[in-house]
């Protein structure tokens, strides 16, 4: 790299101004931590645009305002990108896809605005495009780690992490034993390829996330075709949904022991009238699903719909659990009869197919399909409760399926979304995830092809007290999950995760939970998809939180 070249950088925002002048002091204190270390190695850092005033924030809030600064800025100059809070890829994609000097991304350590997610978003959306880049994170940026790679990239524009956890499937052979799986999987993809499926699309493109699109002629030959649905049809279903089953379904959710935690304030506050409308969303999705056919849904909501009604996380998290209110059409016939309804959560479209995979996987092997996606959100190393290795939080904006919560609805909490992102509120559908095996994934694009990362782990349980202090250090209304991914470190994940989502599905046990892997894997290599196998397979949960038994 041209070490007389001026270091750059710049901040990628919200487009909504609320956020943006809420998390403005996390990203400026970043950026004073930044400049402070890079001045250590003998290169100051320049701002490409400036605060904005009137506006109380200095990040690019948009695509045109990106356009503009990058416009005015030297293509050849070294770039960092500092995120440390949630960004829209798209307000900088067009100028970063131009831009020819060295890119650096890189993100404070810190749970308390989901700066980690914008940077996965931002590292999986390069990756798409095919913009190079490196990527760091670190909590101050004084750790041997960051410096090596800070140092590496200021002298040369470029660094690489290792990735020595992942191995192609191709490269890999199963046990004999194990080979019904395998062909399980196999014939799941010959099916799907056969009958196909139809991904139901509420407007595509959530909050700048590029990596969440898949092009159709990627998606077409694996038998998946998109029904472009508008929110704006959900949103006139949703008033044709009658008072009376909002308050059937909400009665159904209150005798399954869920609970909600009402106030007077809707502007601060849940509210049952929030409650009705987000359940008058759940009955109004179900049916569009069954009226167009789909194998799994997605619903964008936080441009558009977030104006007029309520968040669509209690519909999300009732959407993907086996057991839920009931849904009849205009017949009166139930539809989805004991099934899932598999939602990608944000139109996130690759977890979208993941989730049509996962169903018929885990059905296939009479396992509960209930599936979600999570935010990669952050995590600490634990040395206590029979934990001894580094635990993430995996944590969604606002519902998970209560199947996979300790004690399922009873355990599940509707608290009102923050004020700050979701201006008329709604519920979310909150709890702890249960100890057990999962299988984890993420499909992405690279090279103009789709790729699968697939591994193992487990939800460790930890004390209530350990919990609200993870929940508090970052969104406590949100639902929370304890991982554990079987031979992946934190830094390797970060390094090779391609985006800021991670789908999980529970096994009963190590056994099926390897089982269901193997089919899962199998399944998407027959469909095309390029399969990274991540960490260890072969496991247990009991390695990992020993008990006073084990």
């Amino acid at each position: 790299m041209n070490n007389e070249r001026p270091v750059h950088l710049i901040a990628s925002g919200d487009s909504r101004l609320a956020a943006n002048q809420r998390c403005w002091p996390a990203q400026a204190a970043l950026e004073t931590t930044i400049g402070q270390v890079f001045a250590e190695f003998g290169r100051p850092v320049t701002r490409a645009h400036d605060l904005i005033p009137d506006k109380g924030h200095g990040f690019i809030d948009g695509q045109a305002y990106g356009m503009d600064v990058f416009r005015r800025l030297d293509p050849d100059v070294p770039l960092v990108v500092a995120t440390a809070v949630w960004q829209y890829t798209s307000h900088i994609l067009a100028g970063l896809s131009k831009h020819r000097g060295p890119v650096l991304t890189l993100a404070n350590w810190s749970g308390e605005w989901p700066g980690l997610v914008g940077l996965l978003n931002l590292n999986g959306s390069l990756t798409k495009a095919g913009v190079p880049y490196s990527t760091i994170w670190s909590e101050d940026f004084q750790d041997d780690f960051a410096r090596r790679c800070l140092s590496d990239w200021i002298q040369s524009g470029a660094f690489t992490h290792e990735l020595d956890h992942v191995r192609a499937l191709t490269d890999h052979t199963w046990p004999l034993a194990l080979a019904e799986y395998e062909q399980r999987g196999r014939a799941l993809a010959v099916t799907l390829r056969t009958e196909q499926a139809i991904l139901g699309v509420f407007d595509e493109g959530c909050m700048g996330m590029f990596n969440a699109i898949i092009p159709d002629h990627l998606l077409h030959p694996l038998g998946i075709f998109k029904e472009r649905l508008s929110q704006s049809a959900l949103y006139a279903a949703m008033r044709d949904v009658p008072d009376s089953t909002a308050t059937t379904h909400l009665e159904w959710l209150l005798n399954r022991g869920m609970q909600f935690r009402f106030g007077q304030d809707e502007t601060q506050h849940l509210t049952q009238a929030q409650v009705l409308e987000g359940l008058k969303m759940y009955d109004a999705a179900a049916r569009l699903a069954a009226d167009f056919g789909c194998a799994a849904i997605g619903i964008q909501y936080q441009q558009g719909l977030k104006d007029i009604c309520v968040s669509s996380d209690l519909a999300e998290g009732l959407l993907n659990n086996l057991d839920r209110p009931p849904v009849q059409d205009a017949q009166g016939n139930e539809v989805f009869a004991a099934s899932a309804i598999p939602h990608f959560n944000e139109v996130d479209e690759c977890a979208g197919v993941d989730a049509i995979l996962t169903n018929r996987v885990w059905t296939n092997l009479g396992l509960d399909p209930s599936t979600t996606l999570h935010d990669v959100r952050w995590g600490e190393a634990v040395h206590d409760y029979g934990v001894n290795e580094f635990v993430w939080v995996f944590e969604i904006s606002g519902a998970a399926p209560a199947n996979h919560f300790i004690d399922g609805y009873r355990g599940a909490v509707g608290e009102r979304q923050p004020p700050m992102y979701f201006p008329l509120g709604g519920s979310t559908l909150k709890g702890i995830s249960k100890p057990g095996e999962i299988v984890w994934s993420r499909i992405y694009i690279e090279n103009n092809m789709l790729h699968m990362d697939i591994g193992r782990g487990g939800v460790v349980r930890l004390p209530d007290e350990e919990t609200e202090r993870r929940w508090n250090l970052t969104t406590p209304q949100w639902p929370i999950m304890h991982a554990v991914l079987y031979g992946v470190s934190r830094d390797q994940l970060m390094a090779k995760h391609k985006a800021n989502h991670v789908q999980v599905a529970y096994a009963p046990n190590a056994t099926a939970a390897l089982q269901a892997l193997i089919a899962k894997a199998s399944m998407a290599n027959e469909l095309g998809l390029q399969i990274h196998l991540c960490g260890t397979l072969e496991d247990d949960l009991s390695y990992h939180q020993r008990t006073e038994q084990s």
